[in-house]
């Protein structure tokens, strides 16, 4: 009787496949839920940021900064406030365990006026303030400029951006674009610093080295001996600009698929965007001297022989650059401006990025700049940047001597390039000198 009453095999089989079958349900039903969610947090993103909402794209947890009071803040000044923070999945096999609420409880007070006073909240790194909030600060005695003087620039350099964005006479390529058409490919000159709420579009041929290692170093991403650098300058030269080094826009799409673009908006929103400008004709002077004017295989092999072959006559150049150079055979600063201005240049591909217009590579009608250097007082601007970062206690911008080409060579240069050709290059880069305030050259323009 009591082996009839037990189930069969085949029962007690079904009745586990049943128990399967409702924890498989179960765990469906989780991850779109999570699914949901993210969803929801992405497409209200802005309802929400006012909140306070923040996104995180490190996959480790950021540590919560220490930054200046912020003012005019719209949510409830409670004893108790608190920050909700989110971090995004690094990838989307992972989308049910990567939702993270951390609520930071703000507890901290400081003395003011003989009263004790709550503190604004404390804020991560994506809440970075606009650089016109942060508290004062002493530029030093050997500072040329007062701060006033130098917001005073700063304020003139971005209106100027502003009026060429809107000015319908100046036209070219790419200026009324929506931010989302630009495609991913073009937004790879944009490193992000999640850890300090940054965001530089690098410039070859200004200064961008050093500022590359400033950004490894705020964002310690890499490590020397499992622990990050603190000097820049110990960062080496191949490191700096491997492109695996930087998180950039241009990475987004890999770990955000289709919500990339509307992440790298909210970043743009939040985070202190800055770019270092150059005179356009010196800066060509210099990638010149920097490409073609010493040893470089890579440079001479993809554009120096294709110049020697158009322009030079040499219908068999010196397949290595060794031989090239020991023969004396390389492209002249004549055959470069050829190379620039022919329009089958850019019908193969687009240009190289240290002779591609600055527009091109940062898109000011796109992005609002927060501040914009020139390397024509690099040492003023850096400074001046680093302390509005608040990160001057951090990292110094290190003095660079290398390859310093300076405006006082330009006639030299172009003196023997054709008259007719400066003119082409000139509109060619007219976007760059009118966007950065640099004046037209009217000495290389002119008999």
């Amino acid at each position: 009787m009591n082996i009839q009453q037990r189930p069969s095999n085949r029962v007690r089989a079904g009745m586990h496949l049943h128990k399967m079958s409702k924890s498989r349900i179960f765990q469906i039903c989780g991850i779109m839920a999570s699914v949901f969610m993210i969803l929801l947090i992405i497409f209200y993103w802005d309802d929400v940021g006012t909140a306070h909402l923040y996104l995180h794209t490190a996959i480790s947890k950021i540590q919560v900064m220490h930054l200046p009071t912020m003012t005019n803040l719209t949510h409830d000044q409670s004893n108790s406030k608190r920050t909700i923070e989110v971090r995004m999945p690094s990838s989307e096999a992972d989308i049910q365990n990567d939702l993270e609420l951390t609520y930071v409880e703000n507890t901290n007070r400081y003395q003011g006026e003989g009263k004790s006073h709550e503190m604004e909240p404390t804020f991560n790194a994506i809440s970075v303030p606009s650089l016109e909030k942060f508290q004062s600060f002493n530029l030093g005695i050997n500072a040329a400029k007062t701060k006033s003087e130098l917001e005073w620039i700063q304020n003139e350099r971005k209106q100027k951006i502003k009026d060429v964005c809107t000015d319908s006479s100046i036209m070219f390529s790419g200026k009324n674009r929506n931010f989302e058409d630009i495609p991913n490919k073009d937004l790879d000159h944009l490193i992000v610093d999640d850890r300090h709420g940054i965001i530089y579009c690098y410039v070859p041929k200004v200064a961008c080295t050093n500022w590359k290692r400033i950004m490894i170093l705020l964002s310690a991403s890499l490590l020397k001996q499992g622990t990050p650098y603190h000097d820049p300058l110990e960062i080496p030269r191949d490191l700096v600009h491997n492109s695996s080094s930087h998180f950039t826009f241009n990475k987004f799409w890999k770990r955000y698929g289709k919500f990339s673009k509307h992440l790298m908006k909210i970043k743009l929103k939040k985070y202190t965007k800055f770019l270092f400008v150059r005179d356009p004709f010196v800066r060509l002077i210099s990638a010149f001297r920097s490409k073609f004017g010493v040893k470089n295989a890579d440079f001479y092999n993809r554009f120096a022989i294709p110049m020697l072959q158009l322009y030079a006559n040499y219908s068999d150049p010196p397949p290595s650059v060794n031989e090239a150079f020991s023969a004396g055979i390389k492209p002249t600063f004549i055959n470069f401006i050829q190379y620039l201005l022919d329009p089958r240049t850019e019908k193969d591909m687009p240009f190289n990025e240290h002779w591609r217009q600055i527009y091109r590579l940062c898109h000011p009608c796109q992005i609002n700049y927060d501040f914009i250097g020139k390397l024509e007082s690099l040492d003023e601007d850096s400074s001046y940047l680093l302390k509005l970062l608040n990160v001057e206690k951090l990292v110094q911008f290190p003095p660079s001597l290398r390859n310093r080409t300076v405006n006082s060579w330009e006639e030299d240069w172009f003196s023997k390039i054709p008259l007719a050709w400066r003119k082409k290059l000139y509109e060619l880069y007219k976007p760059d000198f009118v966007f950065f305030g640099y004046p037209k050259p009217a000495n290389l323009l002119f008999d």
